[in-house]
């Protein structure tokens, strides 16, 4: 097996394996359903070695009423279990910050449970009460938890 890998935008051709990848990880990420991936492909990206993904991440943007400076969430950041480790996770956020960055939003958020790898990257834990348009938006359709106030992941944000 070889070590290097390439990060690039995903494509229509690789909906499938990210669909598979965060299926891999059903008590860390929400289900991602294979129409919600084609309709945000333009929001993903992927860490592909020997033509074969291996990693993925992609980002939703928050709608704030009144704000042109919306917030962004990092979602479904998933990398196959053994190529964890390696550096592909770092490379893949920095590769979504990057396309992050121009937009000028007001904050990035994360929900984790491996707040430990994003405070590397920058972030820096939050109440989740200071982030009331991702709790409207997403929290309070989760099937996986009764209240967003009693979920196990941890909120950060990165000000950028």
């Amino acid at each position: 097996m070889t070590t290097s890998h390439t990060i690039r935008p995903a494509g229509f051709e690789d909906v499938q394996a990210i669909f598979e990848l965060v299926k891999e990880y059903p008590e860390e990420l929400l289900p991602r359903p294979v129409s919600d991936i084609v309709q945000n492909l333009d929001r993903f990206i992927v860490c592909v070695a020997d033509r074969k993904v291996i990693g993925a991440v992609s980002w939703q943007i928050l709608p704030e009423i009144g704000s042109h400076r919306p917030t962004v969430e990092i979602k479904s950041l998933a990398i196959l279990r053994s190529r964890q480790k390696a550096g592909i996770g770092r490379s893949l956020v920095n590769a979504a910050l990057q396309r992050i960055r121009p937009l000028h939003p007001s904050q990035v958020i994360v929900l984790t449970f491996v707040p430990e790898f994003f405070k590397k990257l920058g972030f820096e834990e939050t109440p989740k009460e200071k982030l009331i348009h991702k709790i409207y938006i997403g929290c309070l359709n989760c099937t996986k938890y009764d209240s967003p106030f009693t979920c196990p992941e941890i909120a950060m944000t990165l000000k950028i």
